[in-house]
Parts: C-alpha cells; structure tokens; sequence
C-alpha cells in the first residue's frame, strides 16, 4: 500500500508507540487522525505531525460504539488502522481489583476487536484497506506479574489470525506487531516496576533470548510492513521462536483450509 495520502488512524496516539507511529506515517505522507485519552499528549503529537485529535476514553465501550463511523464523517474513510492503545497493570494476580482486570481485558481486547469489527466492512466496500494490531510477545509466552495482559494479547492474535482467514481473497491486509519490551515507554517502566516480572526478564536477557526493541525501529518497521502487506512484526528477530512455536498450530490450520474457497466483493 502506498502510504502517502492515506488516511490512518491511530489509537493510543499520545505517547510511546503511538506518538512514534504517528511520526512515521506522518513523514510518510499520510493524514493521521490521533485518538487518546490524554488531550495534552495528542494535542502535542498533533501539533507536529499535522494530525487531527480525536480524544476518547477507549476503555469506555459507550466512546467505542460507533467511534469509526463519527470519525469517517467527519474526517473521510479509514484507510488504516493501527490498533495501538492499551494498558498494563503489573503486579501480583491475586491482589489485582476486578475493575483494574475488567479495564484491562476491555481495552486491550474487547476494543480492539470491536474497532477492528467497525472498520473493515468500509474498507472491503472501498476495495483495500490496512489493520495493523498492536500485541506483544506477552501473547506467545508470559512472565509474573503479566498474566492479564498477556493473556489479553493472546486474544489480539488469535483473533487477527481467525479474521485473516475471513478475509481471503479480499484486499485487506491484518498486521500483528508483537514484540518484547519497547524503550523507551512508560509501559516499559511499569513492567519493571515489579520484582518477579523484572527479575524474568532479567534471566531471559542474561540468556540473549530477548532485548528491548527501540520505539522508532518499532514504527518504522511497522509502516513498512502496511506498505509491503506484511503480516507480522516480530522484535527482536533472536526472540523469532517462541512466535513461530506458538502460530504453528494456527499456520496449519490455514495450510488445511487451502481450499476454502477466496471471499469475492459484493
């Protein structure tokens, strides 16, 4: 897909990740419409990208219902959307509040699934469009302290895997970026903040099994891959296993279902 003109949208848009996705398909010519919950942080990324701010509350389902249908209105059709916010709340299982789960579960799941079930039917009517969701190497194998969050990211996966299989033969591509630790982030610091999740990673860093992916290497090689029709991110590329172990299963399946017949436009 060529990026430049195209309309992206952004969500989590004011900070870490999101703020660098902006910067880049920004410098690649694109309109981006940036969507937080934060309105000092989008306004700050909008100023220097040129980006509209939308702001919402994604954790709030009544501002998710209907918000890709409000912001095509106003603002045109949704080329791409990168399916970016989300939280992490580390610490103990056990002593994690059922509202901090409940948050947890609805912005890191059940909006992405909901953003993503809003926005394709436009894009398979226009004839293309991009989904880039935002996981994490927490969703192929987690560590104390993330096990909500991992298992959150689990579904974003799993999910995207099951929806590409839908949307065989039509123009639209899914992207799901999932990488280690990203620096510098405050998601980064919160994960740490924990003794057993710090001391995990730890051990797999003294193991070279995983670094930390750089937030600008992170978007940058997020929006080649919108422009080249890729179907994953994965950072760092010495953690490629234990992804590649756990899609096995799903990458069969789609072996098994080759003949299924390709969707056609209505």
């Amino acid at each position: 897909m060529e990026i430049s003109g195209r309309h992206v949208v952004i969500t989590g848009a004011s900070r870490g990740v999101g703020a660098a996705l902006a910067d880049e398909f920004a410098a690649k010519g694109a309109r981006v419409t940036l969507v937080a919950r934060s309105i000092d942080g989008l306004t700050a990324v909008g100023e220097r990208t040129g980006g509209t701010i939308v702001p919402a509350d994604l954790a709030d389902p009544a501002e998710v219902d209907g918000l890709i249908g409000r912001i095509e209105e106003a603002h045109g059709p949704v080329d791409v959307l990168v399916n970016n916010a989300g939280i992490d709340l580390t610490g103990a299982f056990t002593e994690m509040s059922a509202d901090d789960i409940q948050r947890m579960v609805q912005l890191n799941a059940v909006t992405v699934a909901d953003l993503t079930r809003q926005v394709l039917p436009g894009m398979i009517a226009r004839g293309g469009g991009h989904v880039v969701q935002v996981s994490s190497l927490a969703g192929t194998g987690t560590f104390p302290g993330i096990s909500v969050y991992g298992g959150t990211k689990a579904f974003v996966t799993h999910m995207t895997a099951g929806v590409r299989l839908e949307m065989k033969g039509l123009p639209v591509g899914l992207t799901v970026v999932e990488t280690g630790l990203i620096t510098p982030t405050d998601m980064a610091d919160s994960v740490l903040s924990y003794p057993p999740t710090e001391a995990s990673f730890r051990r797999f860093y003294r193991l070279l099994l995983l670094a930390d992916a750089d937030v600008t290497a992170v978007a940058r090689k997020t929006v080649r891959a919108v422009e080249r029709g890729k179907r994953s991110v994965r950072m760092p590329a010495r953690a490629f296993l234990f992804p590649m172990l756990t899609n096995a299963p799903r990458r069969l399946v789609e072996m098994f279902l080759l003949g299924v017949p390709r969707r056609v436009q209505d």
